[in-house]
């Protein structure tokens, strides 16, 4: 698992955790608390939470959703990922 979603679950926010490389979380808690949070059971581990009941920056959530899989995925799933959405069209 790498994010997961919050509603209302321990307090009256909706939220998402998502894992976080080392020092992410300080960060962005420390430069936006109303935005950014420490959440329970996995922030120990440095995941960060991430408020969606504000104004939400969704190429951050992009950002964050995308670094959360990378740190969890297979080496395989990691280079397609990093690689880009595959070519459409003629091959010929």
């Amino acid at each position: 698992m790498f994010a997961t979603t919050s509603d209302r679950h321990h307090d009256d926010r909706t939220a998402f955790w998502a894992a976080a490389a080392a020092g992410v979380q300080e960060h962005l808690v420390a430069a936006a608390p109303d935005r950014y949070f420490r959440p329970p059971y996995v922030g120990g581990r440095g995941w960060i939470g991430v408020y969606l009941d504000v104004e939400v920056d969704w190429r951050q959530v992009e950002d964050l959703v995308l670094d959360a899989f990378l740190l969890v995925a297979p080496a395989r799933l990691r280079a397609a990922a990093r690689a880009g959405p595959a070519p459409t069209g003629p091959t010929g």
